[in-house]
């Protein structure tokens, strides 16, 4: 396809106070400073741009000396690699010295600082990422990143395999941005090349394959990538088993119009059980919040399969009061279509009207201060009978009535063992 590309953003970008006032100080006497990579992109897609980066001619002292001249703040946040952090009226910007690679091993590179925008250019990843914007508005396209962006099409830079070999995520870039981008099919030269090239995928370091593959599962064809991966056996290396592919299509249909929740979708991918949950984490170094959310959906996958008889109401309203209105809608939306569980129009309605906020989700009425009030001292016993008192609060249906929550405090205590 041919796509119109918004080039009126492109001077909307320029007319940016912080920006316009860098570049006044780094472009020019002798050296010359472009706008590359993202911001470029997402604004031709007419796209949001948050983050915008530099590219300079001048080496990164010369950019701090012009930068602190100027009065403004710096942080060599990237020294090694040429780049300088400059704070213009607050917001960050990251000026990055043309670079040269020298050598590789597919995960990190040797560099010499260079002059030439087109060089620097050829060694980027894809076509759509190596355009450039001068101050003077002129956008320079050295590798033909303008027509794919046109055709929507992701592209690597020249031979796909070596770019592959300079960095092996760009496996991962590459579906990655064709799920956020490309608009037909994969690239059949860079879908053979990244096939050819899986083994590069070991050395990469978990969390350097977590943040893509986050990314990936966020974008907007998440689900053709991850399957296009799936196919070509490039899935199973990174999640260690097979994926539920039609698990993530129903999840990242029902998002709606809502922001994707990428763990949630992560879930609905490569979690069946707690044990791949915990197999996750290590796999891809999940923080703790992440790996509690992968193993309460597997809990709450566990409960509806367990299910004998059809979901009705008061099912529903104890898993509700249990695991939440969002987590239960969005574990039944994944699982349409495989029994069991079977659930009643009844208990879709009533899911329904908790979602809408037409009916309350019912809250456990108990707290530690009221066995403390009843002569039960500090400590352990105090959770083993507030556990208690939960348990038969949900085999009870969830009363919230006053009468009812006396009458759950009595029985917890009747209950406890001598």
């Amino acid at each position: 396809m041919t796509a119109s590309l918004d080039e009126a953003a492109l001077a909307e970008l320029l007319r940016r106070p912080a920006l316009g006032r860098l570049l006044a100080v780094l472009d020019g006497a002798g050296e010359e400073a472009r706008i590359v990579g993202g911001a470029v992109r997402n604004a031709l897609f007419g796209r949001p741009v948050h983050e915008i980066d530099i590219a300079t001619t001048a080496t990164p002292d010369t950019t701090e000396a012009r930068a602190r001249a100027a009065g403004l703040k710096t942080a060599p946040t990237g020294i090694e690699h040429g780049t300088v952090t400059v704070i213009v009226d607050g917001a960050p910007f990251e000026v990055t010295t043309l670079r040269e690679d020298v050598e590789t091993d597919g995960r990190r590179a040797v560099v010499r600082f260079g002059r030439d925008f087109a060089a620097d250019a050829r060694r980027r990843d894809f076509t759509l990422n190596a355009l450039s914007l001068g101050r003077d508005g002129r956008l320079h396209d050295p590798v033909g990143g303008l027509a794919d962006l046109m055709a929507r099409r992701v592209r690597f830079i020249g031979d796909p395999a070596a770019r592959i070999r300079e960095d092996f995520l760009r496996i991962l870039r590459f579906f990655r941005f064709y799920a956020a981008y490309d608009e037909g099919d994969l690239d059949r030269d860079g879908f053979q090349a990244a096939i050819r090239e899986r083994e590069g995928l070991a050395i990469l370091s978990p969390e350097r394959i977590r943040a893509e593959l986050l990314k990936l599962l966020a974008a907007r064809r998440a689900v053709a990538a991850v399957a296009a991966m799936s196919e070509a056996g490039l899935l199973t290396r990174l999640i260690g088993g097979v994926g539920e592919i039609g698990r993530l299509a129903r999840a990242a249909a029902h998002a709606g119009g809502g922001e994707p929740d990428e763990v949630r979708r992560l879930a609905a991918l490569a979690v069946t059980t707690r044990e791949d949950a915990e197999r996750l984490r290590e796999r891809l170094r999940l923080s703790n919040a992440e790996r509690d959310r992968l193993s309460a959906y597997a809990d709450l996958l566990a409960r509806l399969k367990a299910l004998a008889d059809p979901l009705d109401a008061a099912t529903m309203r104890r898993l509700v009061a249990d695991h939440g209105v969002a987590a239960l809608d969005d574990a039944l939306a994944i699982m349409a279509g495989e029994p069991p569980p079977v659930v009643l129009p009844e208990a879709e309605a009533a899911l329904r009207r908790y979602a809408r906020g037409e009916d309350a989700v019912p809250a456990f009425p108990l707290r530690g201060a009221d066995f403390l009030a009843r002569g039960v001292p500090k400590g352990p016993r105090i959770g083993e009978l507030l556990a208690r008192a939960r348990l038969l609060w949900l085999t009870d249906g969830c009363p919230t009535d006053r009468a009812a929550r006396d009458r759950l405090l009595e029985q917890a205590l009747a209950e406890e063992p001598a």
